[in-house]
């Protein structure tokens, strides 16, 4: 159980980070467990972990602030082993450097400026960028499915969210779009075979009025006169 002095101490420094945050950092303790804390790092811009969102625990003794805390990570993150104890001069692994000065904002700016670095240790692995990308933008998809993350970040969650149906939204207008250019084609092969018909159907119409357009007694005059010439010769005889 932890003492009166870790328990000050603690709600202390929570109160100091509600505060003045930490960049980049978001740290809660758990509602009815003052020694175990959870956080998410963001990725810095500028290195393959931009745009990922790391979530983790760290785990304060009895007797902090005389004691180190044990620090672990749950995202995989392509720097440091998931749910194993990572090696820092802040944490449990050398409690011979420990300083009961440092504070929980002191242990999370370390915790994020290592990760950014490259220097091997207990606890990290080694990967590539590509990997490491990778592994940034499918953080927040790994992190809403823990039902703790969710509880705790719902901030983050709601991120989440909004990066789906942003997501999806683009996926429409991309399907709509490739539909309109199969689309197209075939409405301006449909529009010329009708404007060729429209072409066409004046001309025939016209045809038909123009042989229609002769009177019949024009006719029947003309045939008359036609008579009436071929006849004189036969009269003069």
């Amino acid at each position: 159980m932890a003492g009166k002095a870790c328990v000050t101490r603690l709600q202390k420094e929570y109160r100091a980070i509600c505060k003045e945050p930490v960049s980049n950092v978001v740290a809660r303790p758990l509602p009815n467990d003052i020694l175990e804390w959870h956080y998410v790092l963001e990725g810095s811009q500028g290195t393959p972990f931009a745009g990922g969102y790391y979530y983790g625990k760290i785990k304060f003794p009895p007797e902090y602030p005389f004691k180190p805390p044990g620090i672990s990570m749950t995202t995989p993150n392509g720097r440091f082993m998931t749910q194993k104890k990572i090696c820092l001069s802040m944490s449990d692994f050398h409690p011979e450097s420990w300083n009961p000065m440092w504070s929980v904002s002191s242990i999370l700016t370390g915790l994020l400026s290592f990760m950014m670095d490259n220097s091997p240790t207990t606890g990290s692995v080694s990967t590539t960028e590509e990997e490491k990308k990778k592994l940034a933008k499918a953080s927040l998809a790994f992190n809403c499915k823990n039902a703790t993350f969710r509880k705790l970040f719902p901030e983050y969650v709601e991120k989440y969210e909004e990066q789906l149906a942003a997501e999806h939204s683009a996926e429409q207008v991309a399907q709509e779009s490739i539909q309109d250019e199969k689309a197209g084609p075939t409405l301006k092969k449909r529009g010329a075979k009708e404007e060729k018909k429209n072409v066409n159907v004046p001309e025939e119409v016209n045809n038909q009025q123009r042989r229609r357009s002769v009177p019949t007694w024009l006719l029947v005059l003309l045939l008359s006169v036609f008579g009436v010439v071929m006849a004189l010769p036969l009269l003069q005889l």
